[in-house]
């Protein structure tokens, strides 16, 4: 079995000892795990205040991942979302459903307390793509 990193170059991976995804190579398939994605773009460090954009940011940052991997948000099979507030989750709902309403996948919504008061939410997904 062959394990490989993917990296989103952000300064939090060096500093806290961890990877943006890891992908495990199966016979069949290779096996993706994303570790929590927030609403930062990676790329300039920034964050905005709107929880849907931080939203489709945290999509945007997994579908790079996915897509670095071989595969695209078809693939998920399990989605963790991580919310600030129980009211949040009606309405991103309908946020979360613009990306997964055909792919349906396995899903947990939990309430908790981030590491970053700017950040509204964290969404850790696990992908399956065939080979």
């Amino acid at each position: 079995m062959k394990t490989s990193r993917i990296s989103s170059g952000s300064s939090f991976e060096a500093v806290a000892g961890y990877s943006r995804a890891i992908v495990v190579e199966h016979a069949d398939f290779k096996e993706v795990l994303i570790s929590g994605v927030t609403g930062f773009n990676y790329a300039t460090m920034t964050i905005e205040d709107d929880q849907a954009a931080q939203t489709r940011q945290c999509f945007a940052t997994i579908a790079k991942v996915l897509g670095e991997a071989g595969g695209d948000l078809s693939h998920v099979v399990r989605v963790r979302y991580l919310l600030t507030k129980p009211e949040q989750f009606g309405e991103l709902a309908p946020v979360f459903g613009e990306f997964f309403s055909d792919v349906r996948p396995a899903a947990t919504a939990l309430v908790c307390g981030l590491v970053d008061e700017r950040m509204k939410l964290e969404i850790e997904i696990d992908a399956r793509i065939p080979k």
